[in-house]
């Protein structure tokens, strides 16, 4: 999983730098973004295993962005977990409706962050490897 490339999409700097940070320290090869456009950009240019995508970007935001992602034969495949503050009623809904696979509430519990994603990135070679998602 180590070689695992990850793209952390968040507009606020400290958040990126954080999630950044504690998987980098676990391994992972990190990419990032602060908004949907540059994030669009990154995956045109870059393999990527998964997308820790937060929901409020300026712009477009990150459900706009992963209904984008989930539509396109080229980056169906990739695995996107939401990453919000906004832990309101009926938000988990929303993410999967829009095409997420998994919610992370901030404050990132960062304890917990490389095991959470370690398990959607198995979860999408299983998948992926058993003929698809």
């Amino acid at each position: 999983m180590s070689n695992s490339r990850i793209l952390v999409v968040d507009d606020n700097r400290t958040n990126l730098k954080l999630v950044s940070d504690v998987l980098e320290f676990d391994g992972y090869q990190i990419l990032k973004a602060i908004d949907a456009e540059s994030a669009q950009e990154v995956i045109k240019s870059n393999a990527v295993d998964l997308i820790l995508m937060d929901i409020a970007l300026p712009g477009m935001d990150g459900l706009t962005l992963t209904r984008l992602l989930k539509t396109d034969k080229m980056t169906e495949h990739i695995p996107v977990v939401a990453l919000t503050a906004f832990a309101m009623k009926g938000d988990n809904e929303k993410a999967r409706d829009a095409g997420c696979d998994g919610y992370i509430t901030k404050p990132i519990d960062t304890r917990k962050l490389s095991e959470v994603v370690t398990k959607f990135l198995t979860l999408n070679q299983t998948s992926c490897g058993g003929g698809g998602q």
